[in-house]
């Protein structure tokens, strides 16, 4: 009776034990995994269709996903995207330029590098800033797209003030004295030429001080700095008039009292020296200073026989 007992008690306990064992050796994947496997066990029972040529189109796509990697680190990439919006018809066949005086459409045009073949899409606006206001005359660009072929480029050019001639050079100088470009032509022949070093900073506040005596400013031909004080005016008739470094206006007002009694600028000579308060030198020209020996010889002769005579 016992021993029936006892196998009664045992085997429920065995199973039990056993079924433990069993569970613990057995593995419980993660939940992505599960998902996956189910998924998997799916597509190959044929619970899950797959439309036709789907491999293909995903074969292409690994292909051109790759292309496009390789492309973009050998530096094509902006390449590409402007050939194919381009194709697509983006390509830029209109440009409309505003404000240019002085700059060619032509060189925008090069500048930018628009052929006929460049993408409005892949336009680099701001490169395209930056690359205009490099040109001489451009002082500020803005550049505008409109789609779907059009670009605008609005620029707003430096004013020639005068010309320095610097050495054997020409320029075109802005008011505050930056150099603007080379002079290439006779267009700005017009405008005040000075002379020298440091002129070209100098010129605007002494061109200022020169609008006071108006006539005398439209007969001036040049204006020469000397040695970075002072100034020399070249008349239009080749008189150099020589100016104090300071009292500008008291020395000019020496000289409009001298060409009003005497008509100075009208006679022949080379250079009018006003740098001394107290006094004004002038020198003749060689012509004029011939004819003077050639007078006083004569007078001096005239004397000569008159004293004999007596």
């Amino acid at each position: 009776m016992f021993a029936l007992i006892g196998n009664r008690a045992g085997g429920p306990r065995g199973r039990s034990e056993a079924s433990y064992v069993g569970m613990e050796e057995r593995r419980v994947l993660p939940r992505p995994l599960r998902r996956a496997v189910r998924f998997c066990v799916s597509l190959a029972t044929g619970r899950i269709h797959i439309p036709p040529h789907t491999g293909t189109v995903s074969a292409f796509g690994f292909f051109a996903a790759v292309g496009l990697y390789g492309m973009s680190l050998g530096g094509h990439g902006h390449q590409v995207a402007q050939a194919t919006t381009a194709a697509v018809g983006f390509a830029i066949e209109d440009v409309r330029v505003s404000g240019n005086e002085q700059t060619s459409e032509i060189d925008i045009l090069q500048l930018l590098g628009l052929d006929g073949t460049t993408s409005l899409v892949a336009l680099d606006i701001d490169a395209a800033r930056r690359k205009l206001s490099q040109l001489p005359w451009v002082e500020y660009a803005e550049v505008r797209k409109v789609y779907p072929r059009t670009i605008e480029v609005m620029l707003k050019e430096r004013q020639a003030f005068g010309i320095w001639q610097h050495g054997a050079e020409l320029s075109l100088i802005e008011k505050n004295g930056s150099v603007i470009a080379p002079l290439r032509d006779n267009k700005f022949a017009s405008l005040p030429l000075f002379v020298g070093r440091d002129a070209e900073t100098a010129a605007a506040s002494f061109e200022d001080e020169m609008s006071a005596w108006p006539e005398l400013k439209s007969r001036v031909k040049a204006y020469v700095r000397v040695a970075g004080r002072r100034w020399d005016l070249h008349l239009d008739n080749g008189i150099v008039l020589k100016l104090p470094e300071a009292n500008i206006g008291k020395a000019l007002t020496v000289l409009a009292r001298l060409e009003q009694d005497q008509s100075v600028l009208q006679r022949d000579v080379a250079a009018i020296d006003l740098r001394l308060e107290d006094r004004t030198t002038i020198r003749l020209t060689p012509d004029a200073v011939e004819r003077r020996r050639q007078a006083l010889e004569a007078r001096t002769k005239a004397l000569k026989k008159l004293g004999e005579q007596s």
